[in-house]
């Protein structure tokens, strides 16, 4: 799981990346909110009409405190006190009773001297005449309320950056927490019984991860519980077919051990013929036992506990089909063998390859033709070790195993070594096979 999670863009990964990106808008909003407020400043706020502007406003502000307080020229406390009420603001007073500065109700003494009084026009632009209770002066005007505006500028942009920066950050996180919300709702509906409600899996990450998981466990549920229902209709299948098979030859059964008992054993050779009939239906009810166990003994457990080992393909088949060879022949058969070229080995469980061939061979002994051989044809072809084994049905015989119990188990062993089985029936001529691939 680490090395899938390692593979993806982690959220730790994803949240870095949605913290530089909304500090680089947040940077880029500062800066494009602070130039227009700084362009604004130098060439609307800042401009000769807007300074004009202001400087008229305050020069009559300030005439019509001079007037209404009767101040002197020289009355440079009253004039501090008017200033610092308007921290942006300097006034200079030029007269015969001295010369000063007043900013911030700050007092500072300056020179008479022409050419300062022409610095002083310089700086300040137009001097204005300013008539006090004690004669004519000229004041200078200076206005700096530039740096508040572009203080206040300053501050919008930083709101701005904040704003943009944590917009991102929360539409990120909202992102994040939807997924994590969709999930767990996603599992609620799951949890609920609902195994076919869609795990949506979106981005590329742990909560990507975390759904693929949850979805993996609800096909997993799934795949489970549908190979309980086939196991379910295999097995009613098979006990319909069990019964049925077990209740024809228990019915004859019934019936000779009843004739026998009925007419006694004063006929010794019709008894005879009725307990060897009763003899034949128990030898066929107990074969229908026998697979019936070694159907339940393969099917009655999820896997095959094997111990599959590799073997060379040509020395196992030639012991598997010689030892089944000569079984039937000893049973009165011919068999004809057919062997392959080439060399390979196969990965196998030799106990349960001999189920799979004594299967085969029990079969061949119930319903077979005798007179017509049966053939063992081995090949190794495409990277595939095959087995067919062929034979005659015998006309006449009445096959018990309609429930094919035995076919089922040799198609449960091959598919758990890796394999395949199959089987076929062309007139009277049937035909069964099984291979397996051949190691690399």
């Amino acid at each position: 799981m680490k090395r899938r999670v390692l593979d993806r863009a982690s959220l730790n990964a994803k949240m870095l990346f949605a913290l530089l990106l909304a500090a680089l808008l947040a940077g880029g909003v500062f800066l494009a909110a602070f130039g227009v407020g700084s362009y604004f400043i130098n060439n609307v706020y800042m401009s000769s009409e807007s300074v004009s502007a202001r400087k008229a406003q305050i020069y009559t502000d300030f005439n019509v405190y001079v007037r209404q307080n009767q101040l002197a020229g020289t009355d440079s406390a009253a004039i501090a006190r008017w200033t610092a009420e308007r921290d942006s603001v300097t006034i200079i007073v030029m007269g015969g009773g001295g010369n000063y500065s007043v900013r911030n109700g700050r007092e500072q003494t300056v020179s008479h001297q022409t050419g300062d009084l022409i610095q002083l026009a310089k700086i300040y632009g137009k001097l204005y005449p300013m008539r006090f209770s004690d004669g004519e002066y000229q004041i200078a005007i200076g206005d700096n309320s530039q740096e508040r505006e572009r203080g206040a500028f300053l501050v919008g942009a930083l709101i701005l950056a904040a704003v943009t920066f944590s917009a991102v950050m929360f539409l990120y996180i909202r992102r994040v927490t939807d997924r994590i919300i969709a999930l767990s709702e996603e599992a609620v509906v799951i949890g609920g019984g609902d195994l076919e409600a869609p795990i949506r899996i979106e981005g590329g990450d742990e909560i990507s991860v975390l759904a693929t998981e949850v979805d993996n466990m609800r096909r997993s549920v799934i795949e489970r519980m549908g190979n309980e229902r086939r196991a379910w209709e295999a097995n009613s299948e098979l006990i319909t077919a069990i019964s049925h098979d077990i209740r024809k030859p228990m019915t004859s059964l019934i019936g000779y051990l009843g004739l026998l008992n009925e007419s006694g054993f004063e006929n010794s050779e019709r008894s005879a013929r009725f307990a060897a009939s009763a003899y034949s239906k128990a030898i066929e009810l107990k074969d229908l036992t026998d697979e019936l166990f070694k159907y339940f003994l393969v099917f009655g457990r999820a896997e095959i506990e094997m111990d599959r080992q590799r073997y060379d393909a040509r020395l196992l088949l030639e012991q598997l089909v010689g030892e089944a060879a000569f079984d039937l022949q000893d049973a009165g058969f011919t068999v004809e063998q057919s062997g392959f070229d080439g060399e390979g080995e196969v990965v196998a469980d030799p106990m349960y390859l001999k189920r799979v061939m004594d299967n085969l061979v029990s079969n061949i002994k119930k319903y077979a033709d005798k007179g017509a051989p049966v053939r063992f044809v081995s090949a190794l072809d495409g990277g595939t070790l095959s087995v067919s084994v062929a034979n005659a049905v015998a006309s006449g015989v009445s096959r018990v195993e309609s429930t094919k119990i035995g076919l089922r188990t040799c198609q449960k062993i091959m598919e758990a070594m890796g394999g395949s089985f199959s089987s076929s029936l062309d007139g009277d001529q049937y035909r069964a096979v099984f291979s397996l691939p051949i190691a690399s």
